[in-house]
């Protein structure tokens, strides 16, 4: 589909593809403003968006604002151009986080594959719900691999004695998490108890999903109270599939290529029936991720695949409202 101008409809179908993300507790932590002379987006870390005790170094938002950059390139591609994209383009403005602007294409297929990743933006959500132990396909895990490396970033995944260890960190990582007071405060805080009340971030309680009867899967309980009315427990799959996404180096720019390649993976997967849902506790303590890679490379998060329900759509703010003032009337 080849948009004659990059007109105000465009501009704002692909923020909010941009928009439909996955962020860190839903949060969201970006901006856009469209440069009219250049038609460049800049993509900005959101005043007072991070997570200050969850995310102290910011290394979650990162990869959040990685994966909303992702959707962008997608949405250009899918309007027929080209994304040129710059990260941290300008260090003076360390909240600056990406650049991109749309060229026109040149030779061959700008989508390099033989995906529609633009459709699957739309219906990609986590699922915290139980799989079926239905194995993926070696194809299919070549794939994903293939979209994380496209990224600068490497998929792997464990054998089955491996994945145990990485959910025993996880479990580690989840149960400080729920000792924490602040961490524990800060994460009941994005939960909507209220599925009436009106909001354009966090988490309804309906999307939370169950805890693990056998708790061998370690699922966040972003309530930290573990209330069986409102998490109830469910046998989830008995060999679950964990794949480790690590980048080599641990800088900035890092952070926001493992946040592209995250998401490229999570297309790919949603694109071919797979669900998905990340796991990110043993992220959120330095020891904890240092031992998730003890060899090279730097590890970002932990994503469980697999066959079954899709999951639930979580509340997304409006072009509007993340878009700088001026951007959408020029």
């Amino acid at each position: 589909m080849r948009s004659t101008s990059f007109d105000v409809a465009v501009l704002e179908t692909c923020v909010s593809a941009a928009v439909a993300a996955p962020s860190i507790h839903n949060s969201q932590p970006w901006r856009f403003r469209l440069d009219p002379e250049t038609v460049t987006f800049d993509v900005r870390a959101a005043p007072g968006g991070g997570l200050r005790h969850t995310d102290a170094e910011g290394r979650a938002l990162h990869l959040s604002v990685g994966a909303c950059v992702l959707n962008l390139r997608v949405a250009m591609v899918h309007f027929g151009w080209d994304p040129v994209t710059h990260l941290l383009p300008r260090p003076e403005e360390p909240d600056l986080l990406a650049s991109v602007r749309p060229t026109a294409p040149g030779p061959g297929d700008p989508r390099g594959g033989d995906i529609d990743l633009y459709e699957a933006v739309w219906r990609r959500h986590s699922s915290r719900f139980p799989f079926s132990d239905r194995p993926i396909p070696s194809s299919l895990r070549f794939e994903l691999a293939a979209a994380a490396a496209a990224e600068g970033a490497s998929l792997c995944f464990p054998e089955h004695g491996e994945t145990a260890r990485l959910l025993a960190l996880t479990a580690d990582g989840e149960q400080r998490n729920r000792l924490d007071a602040d961490r524990s405060a800060e994460s009941r805080r994005w939960v909507r108890g209220d599925p009436y009340a009106a909001s354009d971030t966090g988490l309804p309680g309906a999307a939370l999903g169950p805890q693990d009867t056998r708790e061998r899967l370690p699922m966040r309980d972003f309530t930290a109270q573990r209330r069986p009315d409102r998490l109830p427990a469910r046998v989830y799959e008995t060999t679950p599939v964990i794949a480790v996404l690590s980048t080599e180096h641990d800088r900035r720019a890092d952070w926001l290529r493992a946040g592209q390649a995250l998401e490229h993976v999570l297309l790919v997967a949603t694109a071919r029936g797979l669900r998905a849902s990340l796991l990110h506790q043993a992220m959120e303590w330095s020891d904890l991720r240092d031992s998730v890679t003890p060899g090279s490379g730097h590890a970002h998060m932990l994503v469980r695949l697999g066959y079954g329900p899709e999951g639930l759509a979580t509340p997304r703010r409006t072009a509007h409202t993340v878009l700088d003032a001026g951007a959408a009337s020029r």
